[in-house]
């Protein structure tokens, strides 16, 4: 199946998934049918904290005519902090979207949890991934400490790297939340969070929800393969 995704939003997080679906393929010895639309991760940093979610679905929907031009099936936002519009979205775009938010849930249900924390951009927070959890409770940063977070993250995405003190921040809000909020685990609900986290011991378990996403964008490609 031809898989279409809006990407730059913002690169690394783009070649988590790109890396991710080419990885799956080459050990299933399948082959990737991929067509990627590039979008302004600066804008959509605009529109999200503006909450502006109309706006954003609105500079989204050409893109998804553009992969739908280039004949794909499908289509994902490679962004947890862009599926704030994946609802409006969903209403205009041409294409049917794979959806991050259930299978995120879908996931935390699989591990049997009452409680899970969560880490990514001011709004995946406050909204604790946009209310899209219902297998568990979830608990997220506060006050000064989200403020943090939120600050850390953005400027690490829109440069696609991370600093040492980035990830001390994501760390220690990560360890606070399971010691003091009794977080079994805790999400990484900003994509471009693996920087940080991939290869690093971080000391308490993570639920990436991108590679949930990237998944399941893997297992969708393979039909009629």
């Amino acid at each position: 199946m031809h898989i279409g995704l809006i990407g730059g939003i913002g690169p690394a997080a783009t070649e988590f998934y790109y890396r991710g679906l080419i990885d799956r393929h080459a050990r299933s010895n399948t082959a990737l049918d991929l067509t990627i639309a590039h979008a302004d991760v600066r804008e959509m940093a605009r529109n999200l904290a503006n909450r502006d979610a109309r706006k954003q679905a609105d500079a989204f929907a050409p893109l998804m005519r553009r992969l739908a031009a280039a004949n794909a099936h499908v289509a994902a936002v490679t962004s947890m902090g862009g599926h704030f519009c994946i609802r409006e979205l969903e209403a205009i775009s041409p294409l049917p979207l794979l959806n991050a938010l259930p299978e995120v849930d879908a996931a935390i249900g699989r591990r049997n949890v009452k409680t899970v924390g969560i880490i990514g951009t001011r709004m995946v927070m406050e909204t604790r991934l946009y209310g899209a959890i219902s297998s568990a409770a979830v608990v997220a940063p506060e006050g000064q400490a989200l403020d943090e977070v939120h600050a850390n993250y953005s400027e690490m995405a829109i440069a696609g790297r991370v600093t040492d003190a980035q990830r001390r921040v994501f760390f220690a809000a990560g360890e606070r939340l399971c010691r003091d909020r009794g977080a079994e685990v805790v999400l990484l609900g900003g994509t471009d969070l693996f920087l940080a986290f991939q290869g690093s011991d971080c000391g308490f378990p993570v639920l990436d929800c991108a590679d949930i996403h990237v998944e399941a964008i893997y297992r969708k490609s393979l039909e009629g393969a």
